[in-house]
């Protein structure tokens, strides 16, 4: 017996002298020296990266050990790579099974084909909420016999606050589509889902020194179009520019498009999305026959009766063109629901303190960070790259995690809900198809964070943010060549 427990002894000491190191460790633990020497060699070489600041994280995925870091603790402004904090979160607080809702009321009783009282639109949020989805709305009314509403058309936004901009959004993005306002009642244009805007759609005419065509979509009185596109010989260059004065609805098209010209299509955001899913309700109706007078904007009373519900794509589906096309309007929506749906109030303050409060569950400190929105928009969030890195690491145990790594751009994939932001970037072997991750741009600002497996068959976690850029679109050369430095490892 006391020789067994002298070889026991013996090999408790020989582990503890001499830890054991395996093939894998070892095989990392040279990457690790490779990866260093050629990132610190792009970064000291790179003249895009003069004056900038660029901070780089990269763990091992399956430990979770950080085996480079580059300013690494150092709080950088991450564009849109902050919507991989609104994403884990939303996912982890609402589900993947979650849905938005929008509801039909009325508060009159239905007699002899009238309506006796006001028709309710209450949004909660949906930004999957279409045309179409509207137009079939007021065919179920016609269906329940509805010729005619006494009362009003009233549209309820109170789900969420009455603010509509983040609090940092720059006033020249108001009329662009990722900086549209946020109301609890929107609408899309298409299935991009950019809640709150319209596509004008701009066509050349015949001959030269005519003025060009310009549609919108959806087709509504809603927007006023102003048309000073002149069309021009095919030989000369296309300049168009599209304007919306704050404040209305009147959008401005001026400049040049040569004729033989394919479809121009620019995304504006709406002056008041609330009062354009009425005036597209209102005549929904009236194309069914529903004679309506009148519309605005209220509350819905608590007595009131639901004739029907519209309920959104789930999260699940809906993080496809959230995160593939880096939409701004689905991140701030996210946002308020969380605060609407934990606190009872669907507010940026109450979103953002549930999307801090959850993050300590995934390691991220809250008060070691800055976070303003939920896009990313504002310069004044600030972040570690080692906290994405962590964050991205811990969640991979999460049930959800198939639905949030999916969701990524993947590089090099042509397909837009497959690439998204990444589809033209990376397009060749070993990056191509091996890289999930979400791309960050804003002035001076290009972002990359996400999960790569290497020509070894090592998953890794990287996290890099490059700020001060004179010209960002500069940057995703660098965090391409930062990428491929892991890829080939």
């Amino acid at each position: 017996m006391r020789k067994y427990i002298g070889i026991f002894s013996l090999f408790f000491v020989l582990m503890i002298t001499f830890p054991y190191s395996s093939p894998r460790d070892a095989t990392i633990e040279a990457q690790t020296d490779q990866i260093s020497r050629n990132i610190n060699e792009l970064l000291e070489t790179s003249p895009h990266l003069e004056g900038a600041i660029a901070g780089i994280s990269i763990r091992d995925a399956d430990s979770g050990k950080v085996i480079y870091q580059h300013h690494g603790n150092k709080l950088l402004s991450p564009a849109s790579n902050l919507k991989l904090f609104t994403a884990a979160v939303s996912l982890s607080v609402l589900g993947p099974d979650y849905q938005f809702s929008t509801q039909i009321l009325s508060d009159g009783p239905i007699r002899d084909g009238v309506l006796q009282g006001n028709l309710y639109i209450k949004g909660k949020g949906d930004p999957t909420l279409m045309e179409e989805d509207i137009q079939q709305i007021a065919k179920k009314l016609k269906a329940k016999g509805i010729k005619k509403v006494d009362g009003k058309l009233i549209g309820d936004d109170t789900w969420y606050d009455n603010e509509r901009y983040s609090q940092d959004l720059p006033w020249t993005d108001e009329h662009t589509y990722y900086g549209a306002q946020v109301s609890a009642l929107t609408l899309s244009p298409n299935e991009d889902y950019d809640a709150g805007t319209i596509i004008v759609e701009v066509t050349p005419s015949n001959q030269p020194g005519k003025k060009a065509e310009v549609s919108l979509s959806p087709h509504t009185k809603f927007v006023d179009i102003h048309n000073e596109l002149e069309t021009v010989s095919e030989n000369k260059e296309k300049d168009i520019d599209f304007k919306r004065k704050h404040g209305g609805n009147k959008i401005t098209v001026s400049g040049q498009i040569p004729v033989g010209s394919s479809m121009e299509k620019e995304w504006i955001a709406v002056w008041d999305p609330t009062s354009y899913v009425l005036q597209l309700f209102k005549e929904a109706l009236t194309e069914q026959g529903i004679d309506i007078t009148d519309f605005s904007k209220g509350k819905t009373p608590q007595a009131a009766k639901v004739l029907t519900i519209q309920k959104s794509l789930p999260l699940s589906e809906l993080f496809i063109p959230f995160m593939k096309l880096s939409n701004n309007g689905h991140a701030e929506l996210l946002i308020k629901e969380l605060g609407r749906v934990k606190k009872g109030e669907g507010s940026w303050d109450k979103g953002l303190e549930v999307t801090e409060d959850e993050l300590q569950k995934y390691k991220v400190n809250s008060e070691d960070m800055v976070m303003r929105d939920g896009s990313g928009i504002s310069h004044v969030n600030l972040v570690k790259p080692n906290q994405l890195s962590n964050m991205l690491y811990e969640i991979q145990q999460e049930k959800w995690f198939s639905i949030y790594k999916n969701s990524l751009p993947i590089a090099g994939l042509s397909e837009r809900m497959e690439g998204g932001t990444l589809r033209y970037r990376m397009s060749n072997p070993p990056l191509m198809g091996n890289v999930y991750a979400k791309t960050g741009t804003i002035s001076t600002v290009s972002s990359l964070s996400g999960y790569i497996e290497t020509v070894s068959g090592n998953n890794l976690i990287f996290s890099i943010l490059l700020n001060n850029m004179k010209d960002e679109e500069k940057g995703k050369l660098i965090e391409d060549q930062i990428v491929r430095i892991l890829g080939n490892i």
